[in-house]
């Protein structure tokens, strides 16, 4: 007979409008039209891509499509400079709030749609069990792998657990925005942050 996996109390914190303000994704962007003359011969696709967002917002394509300026070289190029100057929007409570879960004993994992060159190095300093985000292709950053966006966030902490071999019991998850909802549904308390001020709502 097999053992049960073991129940545990997790709290989960989105990044984006949560954590820190602004959208890091879009800011890098920003960051790229900034410092490439690539970014702006590509606007016209970007155009093509956010109409298509409007289409189908869950969709993939469109966020492919409108990162697709995007090349190893300017990530490898770009991307410490961006993380340096982005940390510095990140919200004054978040470090204390992550510490003070952990140290009331739950297991703290941070769900972000934000890719992984961006997001891992911009959490590093502060103390998270386990950081999911969106997993881009090494050798073309625009392309996804798999997207940590909207239920695919239930998906990855599901897939973390079973290797961790526990059950999740979400006691508590922070989020700014709608898009979560599905994780957030299955928290004992959903925490809603104003992504512009960072106070709860």
């Amino acid at each position: 007979m097999q053992n049960k996996a073991k129940k545990v109390n997790v709290v989960v914190f989105d990044f984006d409008g949560t954590l820190s303000a602004y959208d890091a994704n879009v800011e890098f962007g920003k960051y790229c039209l900034r410092h490439s003359l690539r970014t702006w011969a590509f606007l016209p696709v970007i155009l093509v891509a956010y109409i298509g967002r409007l289409i189908n917002h869950p969709g993939i394509w469109w966020r492919q499509t409108m990162r697709r300026f995007l090349t190893a070289g300017m990530r490898d190029k770009f991307a410490r400079d961006f993380i340096r100057q982005h940390k510095l929007n990140r919200f004054g409570w978040a470090s204390e709030r992550v510490a003070a879960e952990r140290a009331a004993g739950n297991i703290v994992v941070l769900i972000s749609a934000s890719p992984d060159y961006l997001l891992r190095p911009l959490v590093r300093d502060i103390k998270f069990d386990a950081v999911m985000c969106s997993e881009m292709d090494k050798d073309y950053p625009w392309k996804y792998k798999f997207l940590c966006w909207g239920k695919n966030k239930v998906a990855a902490l599901n897939a973390w657990a079973e290797k961790k071999k526990i059950t999740p019991h979400i006691v508590r998850s922070y989020s700014d925005s709608k898009s979560d909802m599905p994780i957030m549904k299955l928290a004992d308390e959903a925490v809603w942050i104003n992504r512009k001020t960072g106070c709860r709502k």
